[in-house]
């Protein structure tokens, strides 16, 4: 059995003049949440659809679960939600599924286990062209989860939720994962990815920039110091961390670069100048910042309801 379910080499795609992904080399391993993160546009869905066979690479690999990019057995084990949920709209929710199911030989009861794993018995019975944006969702990630598969594949899965309905879905991702099951999402909601996810993949350009864990990501924690006054606070620490080393934090105090063990030697640097010191701490940098340093694109942490992907759009 292999430990690495999703492998890419070198993959790349283009349509006409545009690349759309261009050398992604990157490992998703078995019983992870693998966060795919990356603004709109960036080449995440291509190289979801090339990972399951809805789409072929101009060059590279892709092999899932050992075999090449949508073999027949890779697909029966591999769940999907790609590109937004598609139902039929007279039908209800629960029926969508039963159909799904049969086609597949599954049974009636996994259509009402996956159902109320999404928290959707009670509205199965509706149909579906009258859920909410979140409800279809939900249902699509219902779909995906037909069949127990060994790999999960989710683009946006929290696209259309409310918080509450957000914090649930990252829920059961990690539910999943524990159980056994390799989950990898794509979102540019640095939140999502924060929470849930193992390791992450950041995209930007079609390019994969960096392949890590989220804690490596982050890196070494920093130093906060809230002083005053802040000023002269901001005088010492460029003095003890360089002038690059120092950035405002929340106005009212500093971040140095330099390792939190040194927090003594901060403190007394700043009381033998006369500042009052309120407050030093270890602080870990953000994927935000990271993300920002990384593209140079500021990345929201919230997505609007209604959002559409740019990248839904012309991949």
């Amino acid at each position: 059995m292999t430990n690495e379910l999703v492998v890419t080499d070198r993959l790349t795609k283009t349509f006409g003049n545009r690349t759309a992904v261009r050398d992604v080399s990157l490992t998703v391993r078995r019983g992870e949440v693998y966060g795919f993160l990356g603004p709109n546009g960036a080449g995440k869905t291509t190289t979801l659809r090339i990972v399951l066979g809805l789409a072929t690479a101009t060059s590279g690999t892709a092999t899932v679960l050992g075999l090449p990019a949508g073999d027949s057995d890779a697909v029966v084990r591999t769940g999907a939600l790609i590109e937004g949920p598609g139902f039929y709209p007279y039908l209800s929710g629960r029926d969508n599924l039963r159909s799904m199911a049969r086609y597949r030989g599954l049974s009636d009861r996994e259509v009402d286990e996956v159902l109320e794993r999404v928290d959707l018995t009670a509205r199965g019975k509706d149909k579906f062209k009258s859920y909410s944006l979140g409800m279809k969702q939900r249902l699509g990630v219902a779909s995906g989860l037909l069949g127990t598969p060994e790999l999960l594949v989710l683009d946006e899965p929290t696209n259309g939720l409310d918080p509450a309905g957000m914090a649930d879905m990252r829920k059961l991702i990690r539910e999943l994962a524990d159980q056994g099951q390799t989950v990898m999402l794509s979102s540019h909601m640095l939140a999502e990815v924060e929470e849930v996810c193992d390791r992450v993949g950041v995209i930007a350009g079609g390019k994969l920039l960096v392949e890590s864990s989220v804690r490596d990501l982050r890196g070494t924690a920093a130093t906060l110091v809230r002083a005053e006054p802040l000023d002269a606070a901001l005088a010492i620490g460029m003095r003890l961390a360089g002038d690059d080393g120092v950035h405002l934090h929340d106005g009212a105090s500093m971040r140095l670069d330099i390792d939190p063990g040194r927090a003594p030697e901060v403190t007394a640097a700043l009381v033998a100048e006369g500042i009052r010191v309120f407050e030093v701490r270890p602080i870990e940098q953000s994927l935000e910042e990271i993300f920002f340093q990384l593209t140079g694109t500021p990345v929201d942490t919230t997505l609007a309801a209604d959002s559409i992907s740019t990248e839904r759009q012309v991949a």
